[in-house]
């Protein structure tokens, strides 16, 4: 299979601050969306926000709701190729939503924790076709490692950025200092188009609340 929509890479990560910890638990999500033109060269954008008090995996959630929904504002169908390196995300959007989903949001062993929030983000997908890909974090992955800096930034701070912004990857990226005796990694390429394997959609779901 390969992409039958105009192709976007997304690198999208989360932080919560105390995560698991009493009192408040500050979090954010950043992604880094990627966009190639005409002309080949890629164009970048940047998308963050935060909650006072969440956890990690809700921001994961928050990551792929929120960057969706922006993505989809003018109307866009896309191939999307999401890369995070939340297993959450990956094997909730792969495998656990379908069976969620057959028992009516339901596990068989109970509630699904933040069901709102997954039922949102079923939505959001819904108009595209989406790869979801892992990756290690804090390995030294570029895009990964500028996504973790939006979240974190996005947690400390507590503000958005209101939907795509022009991103400043390449200068953060550039200004990153360097062991001894090493070499910047290399960028993540973009996406091959006709290497682009979408998961099976999902049946379709009611719309979940917006979320704030």
């Amino acid at each position: 299979m390969s992409a039958t929509h105009p192709l976007v890479a997304v690198y999208a990560d989360e932080s919560c601050l105390g995560n698991g910890q009493r009192g408040d638990t500050p979090g954010g999500l950043g992604a880094l969306i990627e966009f190639r033109k005409t002309d080949g060269s890629i164009q970048r954008f940047d998308l963050w926000a935060s909650e006072p008090d969440t956890t990690n995996n809700r921001m994961a959630l928050r990551s792929v709701i929120d960057t969706f929904d922006a993505m989809s504002r003018k109307g866009n169908t896309l191939s999307v190729l999401f890369t995070t390196d939340s297993r959450y995300i990956v094997d909730g959007m792969t495998s656990w939503v379908r069976g969620w989903m057959a028992r009516g949001w339901k596990r068989a062993q109970g509630p699904v924790e933040n069901v709102e929030l997954w039922q949102a983000a079923v939505a959001a997908v819904a108009a595209h076709e989406t790869q979801w890909a892992w990756v290690k974090g804090h390995a030294g992955h570029p895009q990964n490692e500028y996504a973790n800096h939006l979240a974190t930034r996005a947690a400390a701070v507590q503000d958005r950025s209101d939907g795509l912004v022009l991103s400043s990857f390449e200068e953060w990226w550039n200004a990153q200092p360097l062991r001894a005796n090493t070499k910047r990694a290399p960028l993540a390429a973009f996406p091959d188009t006709d290497r682009f394997t979408a998961s099976p959609a999902l049946p379709r779901a009611a719309m979940a609340r917006r979320i704030p």
